[in-house]
């Protein structure tokens, strides 16, 4: 028999923090096929990993190729070998929950086509996340500057304005100078741009988002404006050119004026940390979240979500999270890397660190399919974590509810000032429509 406190995590609407969804109208435009809806998310480098060819996996999700049985028998064994892995659970979750498919095969494929068509079509984006993810909101990075309302979902859609390429070092001035009017030529006119990004797109932003760790070190070092102008020098020159030492300077002072600028804009910071998408490249001093230690000291005033677990250094995000009072751990994406691991970090950081610091779920991908199987699986290993707790006799049932309905949506909802962000947002329609 259900306990109340499963009751409760699967009634209670989860807050998104972390997608990379497509837009309502590129959702209509490029449906995905049964294939892409399964298997188009993190699944694809287990294959890999467990054997699959590339050609193979690339032949999966290619929509252009109609024939899904011999698309899926060529990374058939593979699946077999990756289909309990986290990324592989999720997979499952799709297959049963939106296809009825208790196993993937090519007949079962082939019978679910018909059902598939009900997930497709204008509003069935919105409706897969709210209705059937029971998604309180999602915010997603898609990698740009402008926050702009969603009219597909204004209360319900929420941007992240990118700070990525600034961090790495390697700014697109052009676009910039596109996008501000301002032609960037030395620090000053540098600074102004990107005081004229936030002062375009703060307003609606729900924070502000870089992966640079994709890239570079998440080691940061606090430069000078003399050594910053030198490296800013040597980019404009030639940027072809760029040295790693420049890159990591202009960065390293990018970044530092992103984080000021957010204080400014009352916007948290999410930086990516820990594992990487993908497969077959990944320098793991890259990574960590002690890394950053320097900023977390240098901007005490900043709020800096973290995210990831920053596995596989989840302990050592538990003791930062301990540790500096502007450090908010995000699980988004961490529990289909590793859900064994991200219900052990919930329970560990229960008993280290307080509990209005922590974020439960983000599903950090592009179709609205996987998204709501990572939040249908993040509410599963939840539940496991907490009734862990309870069985234990460490907290009472009333705590573990307590706690979920912190993690679940409160925390976010204070650190990232949801309720005053609808409300600038329904501002920011208003006044567009006014002319």
């Amino acid at each position: 028999m259900s306990s109340e406190l499963a009751q409760y995590i699967q009634q209670t609407p989860l807050v998104d923090s972390h997608e990379h969804q497509c837009r309502e109208q590129d959702y209509i435009d490029n449906p995905p096929d049964i294939l892409q809806n399964l298997f188009a998310n993190y699944v694809t480098a287990d294959l890999i990993v467990a054997g699959a060819k590339p050609d193979a996996v690339n032949a999966l999700t290619d929509s252009n190729d109609p024939d899904i049985k011999t698309r899926f028998e060529g990374i058939r064994k593979a699946w077999e070998a990756s289909k309990h892995t986290g990324y592989g659970e999720a997979v499952l979750y799709i297959a049963r929950h939106l296809y009825k498919m208790e196993e993937i095969t090519p007949d079962t494929l082939d019978s679910a086509q018909e059902l598939h068509q009900q997930w497709l079509g204008p509003g069935k984006r919105h409706a897969m996340l709210r209705e059937m993810g029971n998604l309180d909101h999602v915010q997603t990075d898609d990698f740009s500057w402008p926050c702009l309302p969603d009219e597909s979902g204004p209360d319900f859609f929420f941007y992240d304005l990118s700070w990525a390429s600034f961090c790495g070092g390697n700014p697109d001035f052009s676009a910039l100078a596109k996008e501000t009017g301002i032609e960037v030529t030395d620090l000053k006119t540098l600074k102004d741009a990107m005081g004229a990004v936030f002062d375009k797109y703060a307003r609606c932003a729900i924070a502000i988002k870089a992966q640079h760790a994709y890239g570079r070190t998440l080691r940061w070092y606090d430069r000078s404006d003399t050594e910053a102008e030198s490296a800013l020098n040597a980019y404009l020159s030639n940027p072809k050119e760029q040295s790693e030492e420049d890159r990591l300077c202009l960065g390293d002072w990018c970044w530092a004026r992103g984080v000021e600028l957010g204080i400014d804009h009352d916007l948290a910071f999410k930086t990516h940390t820990g594992y990487y998408a993908g497969h077959s490249r990944m320098p793991v001093d890259y990574i960590r979240c002690g890394n950053m230690c320097n900023m977390l000291a240098k901007y005490i005033d900043a709020r800096f979500v973290l995210m990831h677990i920053s596995y596989p250094y989840n302990d050592e995000l538990v003791a930062l999270a301990k540790h500096y009072p502007n450090v908010y751990p995000d699980l988004c994406w961490a529990w289909s890397i590793d859900p064994y691991s991200s219900s052990d970090f919930v329970r560990r950081f229960i008993h280290a660190a307080p509990s209005n610091k922590i974020f439960i779920f983000g599903g950090d991908t592009r179709h609205p399919a996987s998204a709501i199987a990572y939040a249908w699986q993040a509410r599963r290993w939840l539940t496991h974590a907490l009734e862990g707790e309870v069985n234990d006799g460490l907290i009472t049932e009333k705590e573990a509810i307590a706690l979920a309905g912190r993690f679940m949506r409160e925390n976010q909802y204070e650190c990232l000032r949801v309720e005053e962000k609808r409300r600038l947002v329904t501002e920011a329609m208003s006044e567009a429509a006014a002319g």
